[in-house]
């Protein structure tokens, strides 16, 4: 894949558009449009300005109108609108059970090959997370992968002459080293419970393993396997490397521990790359896959997709607003949008210039999945929900690792027939 400059993905790119994705010039005159965009990542609008810009550039009849919304008030202020027949034109939709929640509403426009052939573009694992399990019916174009790893400090690492290691015994040491030299090795903390369920799927991963994933999606496991019990059990030997008072360490703490430098490494997400990178950016960090259980085994990085693009079903603009998707579908937007928000694209064909991203992408080769999220968050109560919980209390003390698996299980097991017992 040819490399191109950041100056050529932010700004040689505006006849990027419809004409691009081969329409002719003349298809794109029409009535002036505008198209209203909503999304949760109200931080972002700079970057959004700039890319709907080039679309404009290439398509002047149609303009995008941004508007952002605080995250946890997002959800709620869009079903509110789609379910009063309004909202805007062009959806920013959550993965997985988030998308098939308005799809199965009928609140967005269904997305076919032929009216979006940029479809082409994605790979199935992500126009899955965008899709009815039911008929497989696309509904969005995704957005982004995010990969869960260890963020580590590279000076910290440095000073002491230590490396990231490649199995589960040698991280449990290198823990230690860092605690003996006064440093918290790890920075989470069992508080904000998203993060408990990042912090799971980054070491359990790579403990229970490919085969396990397969036959739990497969029917032919429950998260009592002890392959799943045994990793969850693992995470306990961390609890001596966590920030004192773990339990009550929050989100915000644990990120202000990491971007500080007392703390060493921090179990996250790629989408903190271009967040660590606004708050210290002095700070000098490497990505890098969790540890093997044991060497000559794979070191795994958890993968999901994280939304995509919609087009609301009750919109008189529909025209105009798969022109947008369409471009929003291109390796050319692709590129321009992991120049711009640090983010890896999933769209096939798109150049990722930055050298830490370029790495992350590089580790997404041998993933498995963000198990919860990806296979256990359509119904209630959601596999997030019941991990997260129970992982809070597994580590806290309250509660075994075989405990919090059979209580993942039953819970699942209320609308998932493969679970139920004869």
């Amino acid at each position: 894949m040819d490399r191109i400059t950041r100056r050529q993905a932010l700004g040689g790119l505006a006849g990027v558009g419809l004409a691009g994705a081969g329409l002719s010039q003349g298809a794109l005159a029409q009535a002036a449009t505008e198209l209203s965009f909503w999304t949760w990542r109200q931080e972002d609008r700079s970057q959004y300005s700039q890319l709907f810009g080039a679309f404009t550039q290439a398509n002047p009849a149609i303009r995008v109108g941004f508007r952002g919304f605080e995250a946890q008030n997002y959800g709620t202020a869009l079903s509110t609108a789609l379910a009063a027949g309004q909202g805007p034109d062009v959806i920013h939709i959550r993965a997985y059970g988030g998308t098939e929640q308005f799809a199965r509403a009928g609140y967005l426009h269904p997305l076919s090959r032929e009216a979006v052939p940029e479809l082409a573009n994605f790979s199935e694992a992500a126009l899955g997370s965008v899709s009815m399990r039911s008929d497989r019916q696309v509904y969005a174009v995704p957005f982004a992968s995010q990969t869960l790893g260890v963020f580590v400090n590279r000076e910290i690492f440095s000073r002491f002459n230590l490396s990231m290691p490649e199995t589960w015994d040698q991280f449990l040491a290198l823990c230690k080293t860092l605690k003996d030299r006064g440093v918290i090795p790890l920075a989470n903390g069992m508080n904000t419970a998203w993060m408990v369920e990042v912090f799971t799927s980054v070491f359990a991963v790579p403990q229970y393993g490919l085969g396990f994933q397969a036959d739990l999606v497969g029917g032919r496991a429950t998260f009592e396997d002890p392959r799943y019990v045994g990793a969850l059990e693992k995470l306990t030997a961390l609890r001596e490397f966590l920030p004192t008072g773990f339990e009550g360490v929050d989100y915000p703490t644990m990120q202000q521990l990491f971007l500080s430098g007392r703390a060493a490494m921090f179990a996250g997400g790629s989408f903190e790359i271009a967040n660590f990178r606004r708050q210290n950016p002095n700070l000098q960090m490497e990505f890098h896959a969790p540890p093997a259980p044991a060497a000559g085994q794979p070191r795994l990085v958890s993968l999901f997709f994280d939304g995509g693009y919609a087009i609301n079903a009750k919109t008189d603009k529909r025209d105009a607003a798969i022109r947008l998707i369409r471009y929003l579908s291109t390796p050319e937007f692709g590129t321009r949008f992991s120049a711009l928000l640090g983010n890896i694209s999933p769209i096939r064909g798109a150049t990722i210039e930055d050298p830490m991203l370029a790495r992350v992408a590089q580790l997404n080769q041998s993933a498995g999945d963000y198990m919860m999220a990806v296979h256990f968050r359509y119904q209630d109560p959601t596999g997030s929900t019941l991990l997260q919980a129970g992982v809070q209390r597994l580590m806290g003390g309250q509660q075994s690792a075989a405990q919090v698996a059979a209580d993942v299980t039953r819970g699942i097991a209320t609308y998932h027939a493969p679970f139920r017992r004869g």
